[in-house]
């Protein structure tokens, strides 16, 4: 999949949404800030069963994730805190969305297999952790190897293009199963493909630097 490198085509049409936060005067960490009220509210949504809600909730945040950016290009207020900020609050969305589907007690596989409930929170935990490693290789890696050139405020690594299934796939099952009704399989998705894309990761970088 990786659709990361659709990234730029992405922002390009968020790009009129950047010019009136700017306009307004807003920071790009306040609009990091409302990026990660809007993943907590999808959050809350999801653990309410509030799935089409939820899922038009975390397309907002994706898009306040995409404008954040934009808006310190365009008022030059780029900052070393900022790419930490929308790090972390990126992390905290993920988590928060995964576990409010899990907190929303919605079958998963043991209505499929006659398993145990405990099963379901197996897979949520499994999607937690996916979601989670599968990005945290890339931050140990600028440190370890050491990576520190930025692209456009970005650092660039070797891991831009390795693996499958990152964040905005993750974030884009979400939603269309938050909007479908078919949240279950997204949490499906996500524990089987973004572990298995950690494993690739860590493959690639086996391979290059051992």
């Amino acid at each position: 999949m990786n659709i990361t490198s659709l990234r730029p085509k992405f922002i390009k049409y968020t790009e009129p949404i950047a010019s009136f936060f700017a306009r307004l005067g807003v920071t790009p960490n306040q609009v990091s800030a409302l990026a990660l009220l809007f993943g907590f509210l999808c959050a809350l949504a999801f653990s309410q069963r509030y799935f089409l809600a939820g899922g038009l909730l975390l397309f907002v945040s994706a898009v306040l994730d995409l404008v954040d950016g934009s808006v310190a290009r365009k008022n030059h207020t780029e900052s070393k805190f900022g790419a930490v900020f929308d790090w972390v609050a990126d992390k905290y969305v993920d988590a928060a969305v995964i576990l409010g589907v899990g907190l929303s007690g919605i079958p998963i596989v043991s209505h499929l297999m006659n398993l145990p409930e405990m099963a379901d929170f197996g897979i949520v935990g499994l999607a937690l952790i996916g979601s989670l490693i599968n990005t945290f290789i890339k931050p140990v890696t600028y440190a370890e190897i050491g990576y520190t050139e930025r692209i456009a405020g970005k650092i660039e690594d070797p891991l831009e293009g390795v693996g499958f299934f990152g964040r905005p796939e993750t974030i884009l099952v979400l939603v269309l199963g938050g909007v479908t009704g078919y949240i279950w399989v997204s949490i499906l998705l996500i524990a089987v493909c973004t572990n298995i894309s950690a494993i690739q990761r860590l493959f690639y970088l086996y391979r290059q630097y051992s």
